[in-house]
């Protein structure tokens, strides 16, 4: 079993920057992908970003790539997400998932553990 507890979340304004955290407990963390999922209300939720559980490969959405990075500190069991020139359409809930597997999915039914969320809020 794999529990995850993500922070970082809050209000900043556009063109601002937040690094949200993802803490994982078990002894499986560092052979777990991770990625990072969001959802906005009346939205499906969407594919942010993905890390392997090596960090040799990262994968990013198309609307945050070059903006965001996912990193991981297998020696903290900590995943991370850096979020700079963030933009009003990045508000969402924020969800940090685990799946035990060499391979990094980008689709949320391909994950087996999930955090509660944090709230990441954008003004204008």
């Amino acid at each position: 079993q794999v529990q995850l507890v993500e922070s970082g979340g809050g209000l900043v304004q556009a063109g601002g920057s937040l690094r949200l955290s993802c803490a994982a407990s078990g002894r499986t963390f560092s052979s777990s992908a991770m990625g990072w999922f969001r959802q906005a209300p009346g939205k499906e939720r969407e594919f942010v970003a993905a890390i392997s559980w090596s960090a040799s490969n990262t994968y990013y959405a198309n609307s945050v790539s070059g903006r965001f990075t996912i990193s991981r500190d297998n020696a903290k069991n900590t995943v991370y997400l850096q979020m700079n020139s963030l933009k009003p359409e990045d508000t969402a809930v924020y969800y940090c998932a685990a799946v035990r597997s060499y391979l990094v999915p980008t689709t949320k039914g391909d994950y087996d553990y999930w955090g509660q969320g944090t709230q990441v809020t954008v003004s204008s």
